[in-house]
């Protein structure tokens, strides 16, 4: 542990003469990236580098900082590429769902900035899922009955307004 600083002593010739002693001790030799220079150095200073800098080192994105309904809004524009790989019907619908779960949380108790977002057509996004599938695949789930067809389906709560 290091010694106090004496009374009397200005605090920068105190830390210089601690700097001067370890030097002429070697404690400063053969440490690592010795001779290399400093990452960043002569770069313009970012005021939000410490962040930029964790992301980098967790592997994570940038979408982890956006707010809330700008990353459901991205969401919503990557779900084609993000369901293109599912294999089945039901797992589609699945993720839609999850998405419509977040989607109508945030609209219930909105937090951050004001953008428009609406639940996805689970119906479209499966049809746009479908006609992307080759041909020759066969559907996961049953078409339904033809009087089961004929009855209208009920509405949820979010679609009455259109």
């Amino acid at each position: 542990m290091a010694e106090r600083k004496p009374p009397g002593v200005t605090f920068e010739s105190w830390v210089d003469r601690q700097i001067r002693t370890a030097q002429e001790r070697g404690e400063f030799d053969d440490l690592p990236g010795a001779g290399k220079p400093l990452p960043g150095a002569g770069a313009p200073l970012d005021e939000q580098w410490w962040i930029k800098e964790q992301i980098r080192r967790e592997g994570l994105s940038g979408d982890a900082l956006l707010p809330t309904p700008l990353r459901l809004r991205r969401e919503i524009d990557r779900l084609p590429e993000t369901v293109a790989e599912l294999t089945s019907e039901h797992a589609v619908r699945e993720v839609a769902a999850e998405l419509n779960r977040r989607i109508v949380e945030h609209l219930r108790f909105p937090v951050g900035p004001q953008v428009a977002i609406a639940p996805v057509k689970v119906d479209s996004l499966v049809e746009r899922w479908r006609s992307q599938r080759p041909a020759t695949q066969a559907p996961d789930t049953p078409e339904p009955a033809a009087d089961q067809r004929s009855t209208p389906r009920r509405r949820r709560w979010f679609r009455r307004r259109r």
